[in-house]
């Protein structure tokens, strides 16, 4: 879940999984604990998602279903940050992805801190404090850092940098081999992000995902807080010289016909309030110099009767030149969208067979089980994307497009309808009964049914299928590997006049302000009075799309009720989760993501599950995987930190696993 929003599954923490079950049936297998080597060429992991274009794929093959079994803890490092103290005020959720440069991790901890650890032994080389002003903040995250390595004529200070996004709206630039600020960068080390967006309330403007090297400039977007009001801060993406700090270019996501705004009396740009906004994962396409940006929508996420135009970019694919900022294309994933179906997941760039050729394209996992396939230059679609009628909404003063975008290759990740006769709400009889009593004084229409004053079901929910956590790329088998959620949610729509003098201070949880429309939305997740889920199991899978089919290859319920209800035996439900799989060429899928302290290995080919380690915390993170030298061991990495929202165990651990 993205860091922006008490809507999300923060229900999630209250499921109160399956008390009533006398019975339970524990997963494992035997695991083939033969020892094994590969040798080969070292292979890094320099940016976020495994490259600057988020394949999530790494080369080596050390690790295979032969050999996973053997692996073992190599080192564990820790931050220092003391999950107990951290949440007597905010919560946290240690969601970062190491990067690697030089024999040297780079990540940043819940509260911005950037951590320099050795990559083979794991000792800490420095820490970087940038002293966060916490006010206003209820949650604390940072998915992770970009690092820029200057040529190599230059020598000296600065001449890699990490760059670092905070919670308090700044960019960062830190000498990447002692620690410190590069005090040539803006202001002494550092950009306030906040300039040029007007008015600003508290925690409502900042990045939590890294930002983008490109060339000599550094991209960052940011998330602006979900559903306060209609007009808070604009989603404006910018452009700053790696070297001196300076603004090269801002996109401003309005509609064409919109004219940029004047600059303020001190010559300062300004940018137009209430857009889209990118708070997931930019990617870029090096040769041809190109950046992806994964919009939301407008705030407020529920109610669009009053966004004059500016869902123009919302919910969109958006091609920029990263020379000028210019968009190239854009393609929109959802119209006018009034179900927080943002664009969740980085974009990723991979080359496609079709009909004998391939094609350079990017990949977009949605919300909604939607895979668009795009060509990489154009935006234009390589399968035909079916524009199909979907149910108005009934709510005075709001309206719905007529029609949505569906691909039709590949197929829906996710199921469009909540009450699938062959699989039952809930996991008893008992279960079935009351959400069944419940789902029918609910609109239910299947997917895209817009939020109402009765109430409706959003199947999918907020949440998923696919989310931040993304997918990996598989290129030898053409697979795309994703883990989904797949959790059902209310919707209300409540007249203001119902809920008068209601104030942040007393706002029932799960209502949503939205100050100055007309109305409130109440968000729930769609539980029995027990606490359980209202959809059908799993609650959470991990799958793999076959893109010479189109079809899924498999697909495995993620997660079990381990640690949830300890009292019983583990359960293999499939679990809400938060993180993405990376994909290796030993074909071995790895993933934490789940509501269990747990790293799991599984068999590209098959799904099958090869190996299950428990973990000190939650690994609501995505992992990665390197070889330093040529010959030397290959490397698996993962945060194990926890995630308040979804109630998981709290820490501060980085493990890395090798074969012995």
């Amino acid at each position: 879940m993205s860091a922006r929003r008490g809507s999300r599954a923060r229900h999630c923490d209250a499921i109160v999984l399956i008390a009533m079950l006398g019975v339970a049936t524990a997963c494992g297998q035997a695991i083939d604990d033969t020892p094994g080597r590969g040798t080969g060429p070292a292979a890094g992991w320099p940016a976020y998602g495994g490259d600057a274009g988020g394949s999530r794929y790494s080369p080596l093959s050390d690790i295979t279903p032969h050999t996973v079994g053997a692996l073992r803890v190599a080192w564990t490092y820790h931050t220092g940050e003391s999950p107990d103290a951290a949440t007597r005020a905010h919560e946290t959720a240690f969601q970062a992805t190491p990067i690697l440069d030089d024999g040297t991790l780079y990540l940043c901890s819940p509260d911005n801190r950037v951590h320099a650890v050795d990559a083979e032994t794991g000792a800490g080389q420095f820490v970087y404090d940038p002293r966060i002003d916490y006010r206003g903040s209820w949650s604390l995250t940072c998915r992770g850092v970009a690092l820029w390595r200057g040529p190599a004529s230059e020598d000296g200070i600065c001449t890699r940098r990490v760059f670092v996004g905070t919670m308090d709206a700044r960019l960062i630039a830190i000498d990447a081999s002692s620690g410190q600020v590069c005090r040539d960068f803006g202001r002494e080390g550092e950009v306030d992000l906040l300039v040029g967006l007007g008015e600003v309330q508290d925690a409502e403007a900042y990045p939590t995902s890294p930002p983008l090297v490109v060339g000599d400039v550094v991209v960052i977007g940011g998330l602006v807080a979900d559903n306060r009001r209609v007009d808070p801060p604009g989603g404006v993406i910018r452009a700053y010289d790696v070297r001196t700090g300076a603004l090269r270019w801002a996109f401003d996501p309005v509609p064409p016909d919109v004219a940029p705004l004047a600059p303020d009396p001190a010559g300062t740009q300004r940018f137009h309030r209430g857009t889209p906004n990118a708070w997931s994962i930019l990617s870029a396409d090096l040769e041809r110099g190109l950046v992806f940006v994964p919009f939301g929508g407008p705030s407020p996420d529920f109610f669009g009767g009053l966004r004059h135009g500016f869902d123009y970019f919302g919910s969109s694919l958006v091609a920029l030149d990263a020379r000028t900022g210019e968009s190239v294309w854009r393609f929109q994933t959802v119209h006018h969208d009034l179900w927080d179906y943002d664009v969740p997941a980085q974009p990723m760039l991979i080359d496609v067979e079709k009909d004998g050729r391939r094609i350079a394209a990017v990949a977009q996992a949605t919300k909604m089980g939607h895979i668009f396939l795009l060509d990489r230059e154009t935006g234009v679609p390589l399968y035909p994307v079916e524009e199909r009628p979907v149910p108005q909404t009934d709510v005075p003063g709001e309206w719905t497009s007529p029609t949505q975008p569906f691909p039709t290759f590949p197929e829906p990740t996710h199921p469009h309808r909540l009450d699938d006769e062959a699989s039952p709400l809930g996991i008893t009889p008992l279960d079935r009964w009351l959400c069944e009593r419940t789902l029918a004084d609910l609109r239910n229409e299947g997917i895209f049914t817009p939020p109402s004053l009765q109430g409706s079901i959003q199947y999918p929910g907020t949440a998923g299928g696919v989310d931040w956590g993304g997918m990996a790329w598989d290129p030898e088998r053409q697979l795309l590997v994703m883990a989904q959620n797949r959790i059902a949610q209310v919707q209300t729509v409540v007249p203001r006049e119902q809920l008068p003098g209601i104030t942040e201070a007393d706002r029932p949880d799960g209502l949503l302000m939205q100050h100055g429309t007309p109305y409130y939305t109440r968000t729930q997740v769609f539980l029995t009075p027990f606490g359980t889920p209202c959809s059908p199991l799993p609650w959470g899978t991990l799958l793999a799309v076959d893109l010479t089919t189109g079809k899924k290859a498999w697909e495995v319920p993620l997660g079990t009720t381990r640690d949830l209800v300890p009292w019983l035996p583990a359960m293999e439900l499939g679990l809400p989760h938060m993180g993405g799989p990376i994909s290796t060429a030993g074909g071995v899928v790895f993933i934490g993501a789940a509501m269990d302290d747990s790293l799991r290995a599984y068999s590209s080919e098959t799904g099958e599950k090869l190996l299950e380690v428990r973990l000190p915390a939650g690994a609501q993170a995505t992992p990665m995987t390197y070889r330093l030298r040529d010959d030397g061991p290959q490397f698996v990495v993962i945060a194990a930190g926890g995630h308040a929202t979804l109630g998981t165990t709290h820490g501060d651990h980085l493990i890395a696993f090798t074969l012995p």
